[in-house]
């Protein structure tokens, strides 16, 4: 039986084995910061976060590990 797996956390494994620089989806990074999926949107915008677009669709994107990483040890 094959397993359901999210379609960003594929495109995510796939930028990070291609990739320098570590991602996260939105859900992942909200998780970290204790925050839901849509408060973890509204905190990328307001905070302007860089956003690595998904080509498929415009409302989609990962967030850059490090500058999260760098909120993380701020707070």
């Amino acid at each position: 039986m094959q397993v359901f797996k999210d379609w960003n956390l594929k495109v995510k494994e796939t930028f990070n084995a291609t990739s320098n620089e570590v991602v996260l989806t939105v859900s992942e990074a909200g998780a970290l910061l204790g925050m839901s999926k849509d408060q973890m949107k509204v905190y990328v915008d307001k905070n302007k976060l860089t956003k690595v677009p998904i080509m498929r669709s415009v409302h989609r994107y990962l967030l850059l590990k490090s500058e999260l990483d760098k909120i993380i040890k701020q707070a």
